[in-house]
């Protein structure tokens, strides 16, 4: 973790959200990627779960990696969604000038993904966090819905202009008592006025699910060819020979 954070082996990766009326992106999530000294990718949920430990480094990390994906947003983009991890945002969340919020607040059309774990504190975390970036008129997105061993929090949901529904739900749609869950929670979104957005599709037999389902947006690999991917870490001095 030192020697990919001391030399920055950073990238991005932008994903289109697909308008379902549209058939076209509206916008795009900006997903960290990382490698190693050799150039071989890390997984980028094991990079963020090895820095929980050290939150200064973790925050370190998250404002590098927003400062890239701001700068490499693709021009077209209409919206840029941006994952913001509430245990990184809390190391200087009480500080008299909060570095993310000043580093994200100027980019219009900018919507962050409040990313919730599993306990109590992580839910207060994302309370505070949903305040400070509504104040400055950010907009923003619960991520992964439904996600295995996450939890939702009713006073956060009613805080958000998005709602993301996991990948899982793809599968889980299946049985007749999730799938009821699933429509209903896409109604209470559209009720609030906020839309909803369906991660992992990844074949033609899920965008048929995503429009029997009524939701708006989706993200997945069935959009592929429209993944726009910035690599900034340093080539492996082999690689340079």
């Amino acid at each position: 973790m030192l020697d990919l954070l001391r030399h920055q082996r950073y990238g991005v990766e932008y994903q289109p959200i697909v308008d379902l009326q549209r058939d076209e992106p509206i916008g795009y999530e900006a997903l960290a990627r990382f490698y190693a000294a050799d150039g071989q990718p890390l997984a980028p949920k094991g990079v963020f779960e090895a820095l929980h430990g050290s939150p200064l480094s973790l925050f370190q990390l998250e404002y590098d990696m927003k400062r890239l994906q701001l700068a490499y947003a693709p021009t077209q983009a209409e919206l840029l969604f941006v994952n913001l991890d509430p245990d990184a945002y809390a190391v200087t969340a009480n500080e008299p000038v909060d570095p993310l919020l000043t580093l994200m607040s100027p980019r219009q059309g900018l919507v962050v993904e409040i990313i919730e774990n599993a306990n109590v504190t992580d839910a207060s975390l994302s309370q505070q966090l949903a305040q400070a970036f509504s104040a400055r008129g950010i907009r923003l997105a619960l991520d992964d819905i439904g996600a295995p061993n996450s939890m939702i929090s009713l006073d956060v949901l009613m805080a958000v202009d998005w709602f993301k529904f996991d990948r899982s739900w793809l599968a889980r749609a299946r049985d007749a008592k999730c799938r009821a869950a699933l429509t209903h929670l896409i109604g209470f979104a559209h009720e609030c006025g906020c839309r909803v957005i369906l991660e992992g599709v990844e074949r033609q037999e899920d965008l048929q699910l995503a429009r029997a389902l009524q939701v708006d947006c989706v993200q997945g690999f069935l959009y592929h060819k429209q993944f726009v991917s910035i690599s900034l870490a340093p080539r492996p001095v082999w690689a340079m020979v």
